[in-house]
């Protein structure tokens, strides 16, 4: 039998978390801001959710819509303020402007969490080259902590992205180098992707308005989680009916 898939659901406040937790939830992705995409969420956000729920916490550091870093001091001090709060794991991920990562800002947020486990975000769909951004991070110094990559294989979503998330999975099962990070699939996932993905091996998967069926501007629905958990969870020879 195959291993417990990963699922994470992005969480803005405590009654999303409970929610998710409660429909089988294995992690949270903690922002603010969904207009932008996702921001850096207030410590004071971040302390209730942790006091709600066991679950680990992946807090966004982003402050501004878009993958430019903008003022890396002021995120880098975001960053040291939650983690005295107690966080222990980050979201992350910056381009420069000709869509190459900001190596820069990225190892001077990766030294303040030093420690901490990071996912680098979206930023990947939108670079120039995601093969040699993979290999240029995986040759930076400062970024020990990385091991996720959240993608959709494409900036127009998994329909479009569904053969690079493959391919890109064929070659972390291979152990090519700058494919060590897990990937966790999320950007228009919907549950018709899961056989596909499943089958290529792929174990971890991250929604947010799939776990909301009244929209953004509603909480998080613990039977929507649920259904994304039993999903993942269905032995492989009944996956093909979610096609």
């Amino acid at each position: 039998m195959s291993k417990r898939a990963l699922l994470e659901v992005i969480a803005l406040g405590p009654q999303d978390a409970v929610a998710a937790e409660a429909g089988g939830a294995d992690r949270l992705e903690l922002v603010t801001d969904m207009a932008a995409d996702g921001l850096t969420p207030p410590r004071a956000t971040f302390a209730a959710i942790r006091a709600a729920v066991g679950l680990p916490l992946r807090v966004m550091l982003r402050a501004a819509d878009g993958f430019a870093a903008g003022d890396v001091a002021a995120l880098c001090g975001e960053a040291a303020a939650l983690r005295a709060e107690g966080a222990e794991e980050f979201v992350l991920g910056f381009l420069t402007p000709d869509g190459r990562p900001d190596l820069a800002a990225v190892t001077a947020l990766a030294e303040v969490i030093d420690g901490c486990r990071w996912t680098f975000h979206r930023a990947i769909d939108r670079a120039a080259d995601r093969d040699a951004l993979r290999r240029e991070l995986a040759g930076a110094a400062g970024a020990t902590g990385l091991d996720t990559y959240l993608t959709a294989g494409s900036a127009q979503g998994v329909d479009r992205g569904l053969p690079t998330l493959l391919a890109e999975q064929a070659r972390t099962a291979a152990g090519e180098a700058g494919y060590a990070p897990r990937i966790l699939v999320g950007g228009g996932l919907g549950l018709g992707h899961l056989p596909a993905l499943r089958a290529a091996g792929l174990d971890a998967f991250h929604i947010g308005g799939a776990a909301r069926p009244a929209g953004w501007s509603a909480p998080v629905e613990a039977a929507a989680v649920r259904e994304w958990r039993e999903a993942l969870d269905l032995p492989v020879a009944q996956r093909i009916s979610l096609t």
